[in-house]
């Protein structure tokens, strides 16, 4: 019960939003009509059973006129039950569709937003896989969602009307049991819930597995895509160190795992279908075997012998409505875990925030670093600064052995690693820029990927060819409307002279560069530093880089040891930078 109580609360925190966002009169309205057309549905079937008594009887009684009536009042009643089965379908995957798109809009804003996916994975990615979570169970989540929630709705107006039509047809036919007549009033509606109450005990003790099994497959399915996506996007190193058959290896590993889950889930699914299948078969000879006696006593007729019959398969199929639905319930079930994970990861990693950065600064300083402590994910502490100026129009290079933590430094810098505590100080209007060693330059057309992450309509075209022609790239120039896989076309050269032509559009006043010269040589490096200064001659810039020939493109020197080389522009400064 404490876990029904749980999902229950889990499905209403996740559903009830929409229908309180700024789309709500459009979902209450969609639902009302899904609601109102299931009503409907079961009021056809009302009428269809209430029908059952006159078309039967006709034939029973070989009255041709009746029963030529009888089949036009049938015409009329599947018109309207056609009706209402089109309609209620096309509204309810509008209803479907429209909260899709809301739902997948706010996943997406929490999970880009304040680089929380970022943060996530800094986390050990404890929500895996949130690809899949945003695209696959938002849908079946909602999915699932309506068609349980008003498939549920229809079982219990369904199991009221017709509970109440067979307990009223109880009261005129007595039980016959082992030749002997028992007058139990509605004994065909207890007969009913208790055939259908011992079949969904038996069926959620057989099909419980399925639930946790669902959840695995999903999960192992997921792992198996995202690996496959990343053999094709690193075939060529894959390719050059010959890695085909350790990639073959993993991916096999990968899918064993999905073979041997589905297997499992194979023998659960087989062991409550056998009890499913022959539960289905049962139920539909066993009302007529309850009601047959009343029928050959000639106590009731044929017309009230099948309207019987009707009424008693609706409520024992409202009963039943777990069991013929377990498999589906098992699915929704493990989405909503998903999902329920995947919300409380995210709210997690929002609650960890990264140094802020405030405006507190001379106008001649660019950045100040105060009390900034840097550590790992696990606590560990990694660098430590007392006090660090940087001024403005300042060129600093940062270095230290592989491993000293100088990436985190500049992330910590940057605003983005949640793992520090002290502060980092700079000017709120002056906008930072990262380039990073490996640039990320998306796919698709050429212009879109020199104005990223700005629309490419604020970019200047002409800009964007000056751009390209000044990092040496004037071969792309004329390429700007042409779509490629860049990542793969451009060598990693070609892309972070791509990442220089992109600070050059975006001219911030705070560069920093994690090794974003490093696969290019010594005199294309200098160059681009040279342009660098002269385009930007009011930006401040911090490098990391491990050549010596960068010592002579910068002002100041760093070591995370502590020391401070005597290279500056300006008077000494006391260590303020250590690596700990």
């Amino acid at each position: 019960m404490r876990a029904l109580l749980s999902l229950l609360g889990d499905i209403r925190r996740l559903a009830v939003p929409y229908f309180k966002s700024e789309e709500r009169w459009i979902a209450i309205g969609l639902l009302a009509a899904v609601i109102a057309l299931e009503l409907a549905w079961v009021f056809a079937t009302v009428m269809l059973n209430e029908w059952n008594v006159a078309f039967y009887n006709a034939i029973q009684e070989k009255d041709f006129a009746a029963f030529k009536t009888q089949i036009l009042i049938f015409c009329a009643i599947a018109a309207g039950a056609i009706v209402v089965a089109v309609y209620q379908i096309y509204l309810k995957q509008w209803l479907e569709v429209r909260w899709r798109r809301w739902l997948t809009r706010r996943y997406l804003g929490a999970w880009l937003g304040d680089d929380v996916h970022y943060r996530l994975r800094l986390g050990g990615d404890e929500a895996d896989n949130p690809d899949q979570r945003i695209a696959e169970d938002v849908q079946s989540f909602i999915s699932r969602t309506i068609s349980v929630g008003v498939g549920l709705l229809g079982t219990v107006v369904s199991l009221v009307s017709f509970s109440v039509i067979l307990w009223n047809l109880s009261g005129s036919l007595p039980l016959n049991l082992f030749g002997r007549e028992l007058n139990v009033p509605g004994y065909l509606f207890w007969a009913a819930l208790i055939y259908a109450a011992g079949g969904t005990l038996l069926a959620h003790f057989i099909g419980r597995p399925l639930v946790r099994l669902n959840f695995e497959q999903q999960r192992y399915e997921a792992n198996f895509r995202v690996d496959l996506v990343r053999v094709r996007e690193n075939g060529e190193q894959i390719a050059l160190l010959d890695g085909a058959q350790a990639e073959e290896r993993k991916l096999e590993g990968r899918f064993s795992h999905i073979f041997g889950n589905f297997v499992e889930l194979m023998k659960a699914q087989k062991r409550l279908t056998w009890f499913t299948a022959g539960y289905n078969q049962i139920s539909t000879i066993f009302p007529y075997v309850v009601v047959a006696p009343a029928y050959f006593s000639g106590q009731i007729q044929l017309g009230q012998l099948m309207q019987t019959a009707s009424a008693f398969s609706s409520v024992q199929g409202s009963f039943s409505f777990f069991i013929s639905s377990y498999v589906t319930l098992a699915e929704w079930t493990s989405v909503v875990q998903r999902l329920t994970g995947f919300e409380k990861a995210i709210a997690a990693a929002q609650a960890t925030r990264p140094t802020e950065s405030l405006a507190s600064l001379p106008a001649t300083k660019a950045l100040a670093l105060r009390g900034l402590d840097v550590r790992l994910p696990g606590g560990a502490p990694l660098i430590a600064t007392d006090e660090l100026h940087i001024a403005h129009g300042e060129c600093v290079l940062i270095t230290g052995p592989s491993g000293a933590g100088k990436t985190t430094l500049l992330r910590a810098i940057a605003g983005i690693w949640p793992y520090s505590t002290g502060s980092v100080h700079r000017h709120a209007e002056h906008r930072l820029m990262v380039l990073p060693q490996k640039p990320y330059v998306p796919a698709g057309r050429l212009d879109v990927a020199l104005a990223y992450p700005r629309p490419v309509a604020d970019v200047p075209r002409d800009q964007i060819a000056e751009a390209l022609t000044a990092v040496g790239l004037s071969d792309l120039a004329g390429r700007l409307d042409a779509e490629a896989l860049w990542p793969h076309e451009l060598s990693l050269g070609e892309q972070q002279r791509i990442s220089i032509a992109r600070a050059l559009l975006e001219a911030p006043e705070v560069l920093l560069l994690d090794e974003a010269t490093s696969a290019v040589d010594e005199a294309t490096e200098a160059a681009l530093y040279r342009l660098l200064r002269e385009r930007l001659p009011e930006s401040t810039f911090i490098s990391i880089g491990h050549r010596n020939t960068l010592v002579d493109l910068h002002d100041r020197v760093l070591h995370l040891h502590g020391e401070e080389t005597p290279r500056m522009l300006g008077p000494a400064a006391p260590p303020a930078l250590k690596a700990v």
